[in-house]
């Protein structure tokens, strides 16, 4: 501990007690606040893939679905996660089919037998806890909340210098969502969907630390 001695005049006491207050914050970081690093949502993607099956599956088409990131953050020492998805933000956009096909999924999508996304606007995600499994690879645990129900979920990371990306499976119906289904059955979606992401930090291109190394330097990807 650093000693500093001072006089009786009262600028030195002030000088003295700025000395202190110096010493015990260049000798105490740990006591510093961490700063969240804020997503750069330009640079970071997700994607949801909807299966299709039945009887005629052969008939439909696998759904691709664009999910913008409205906004969110990491805490590089807490090793944290969390953002936000616009449910009304979402876009088909599967190839090889028509204009008017792609309109009428959008639709039915947003609408209420599936997202009801006027009533549930917003789909969320933090992390509970974040697990280094191999050299650049993590299992992040974490809590979704998706058509009004949050459930727990875990999420499959890579990546290295300030670029992860890595994918989720999801149940709809642990959602309250019933996967569509059309023809009696013979033409319907999986219950299971695949969530693929890469996410970037806004400060990412600058810094070398890696996710859980032992710094957070970028977000995973969520599925």
């Amino acid at each position: 501990m650093m000693a500093v001695r001072v006089g009786k005049h009262p600028s030195h006491v002030v000088l003295g007690l700025l000395l202190v207050f110096n010493s015990l914050w260049w000798y105490a970081p740990a006591a510093r606040a961490a700063t969240p690093v804020e997503i750069d949502t330009e640079r970071s993607s997700l994607t949801i893939r909807v299966y299709k099956t039945g009887l005629f599956a052969a008939l439909a088409h696998d759904h691709e679905i664009y999910a913008p990131l409205q906004h969110g953050s990491f805490d590089e020492e807490q090793q944290t996660v969390e953002f936000t998805v616009n449910a009304r933000e979402l876009r088909v956009i599967d190839p090889g089919v028509s204009q008017s096909d792609r309109s009428e999924i959008q639709s039915t999508m947003l609408g209420p037998k599936v997202l009801d996304s006027e009533k549930f606007q917003e789909i969320k995600f933090h992390s509970t806890k974040v697990e280094q499994v191999a050299a650049g690879k993590w299992t992040v645990q974490g809590d979704l909340t998706l058509h009004g129900q949050t459930r727990p979920v875990k999420v499959d990371v890579q990546g290295e210098r300030g670029r992860y990306r890595g994918s989720a499976l999801l149940r709809q119906k642990d959602f309250d969502i019933a996967p569509v289904s059309i023809a009696g059955g013979s033409v319907k979606v999986k219950n299971e969907v695949r969530i693929d992401f890469e996410i970037m930090g806004k400060r990412s291109g600058a810094s070398k630390r890696e996710f859980g190394s032992p710094h957070l330097s970028c977000i995973q990807r969520f599925s």
